[in-house]
């Protein structure tokens, strides 16, 4: 059985509906083109966005002070056993030359923490001094007020070595907590040892 001959007319339209699902079909393909371009485009300026907004912490810079024991087994026992974060710090870089039996933690904003070990006794430590105890350590607290400095030293009495935690004023309990923690750790505790009552 022979197939039906199709007119010219009929062959013309044929001819012409190809083209036509082809120009139907063009512009999604288009669409897609243009889309995952911008789709990258579109992420790659998200990730900048959020990278910008990433805080870039410097080392921080410790200027040196009298610490005889620096270098003595509780220091070096102490620095071991140090955390990496107290609450909302972490722990810092420091910038050479650091001093030794020094560490730092930052926040995303503001003064750092700063741990000293080490130091000699402080001058205004005395027989009638009022000490706070945190988790079994014996602190001295050092207001910075009286010199306008937002912050406070505490320093642990009763061990072998003395040890000063220096924390900004409003950072709550949790750095004096850790420091405990790590003191109670490696150090065993002494005795007291303050000044003489200052005469009147």
């Amino acid at each position: 059985m022979s197939e039906p001959e199709h007119t010219p007319s009929e062959q013309t339209e044929q001819h012409r509906a190809e083209p036509q699902e082809k120009e139907k079909r063009s512009p999604a393909l288009i669409a897609t083109a243009i889309a995952l371009p911008v789709a990258l485009v579109v992420g790659v300026i998200a990730a900048a966005a959020i990278a910008g907004r990433t805080p870039v912490t410097e080392p921080v810079g410790l200027g040196p002070v009298q610490a005889p024991a620096a270098q003595s087994a509780e220091c070096n026992a102490l620095m071991e056993n140090l955390p990496e974060d107290m609450g909302d710090y972490t722990r810092a870089e420091l910038r050479d030359p650091a001093p030794e039996a020094t560490a730092a933690w930052q926040p995303s904003e503001g003064e750092p923490v700063v741990l000293r070990c080490g130091l000699e006794r402080p001058p205004e430590f005395h027989q009638a001094s009022v000490l706070n105890v945190v988790d079994g350590v014996q602190w001295f607290e050092i207001s910075g007020a009286a010199q306008g400095i937002d912050a406070s030293t505490w320093y642990a009495v009763d061990r072998g070595v003395y040890v000063a935690l220096t924390v900004p004023n409003g950072s709550g309990p949790t750095p004096l907590q850790d420091a405990s923690a790590a003191i109670s750790a490696s150090m065993p505790q002494k005795p007291l040892d303050p000044a003489p009552v200052p005469n009147p």
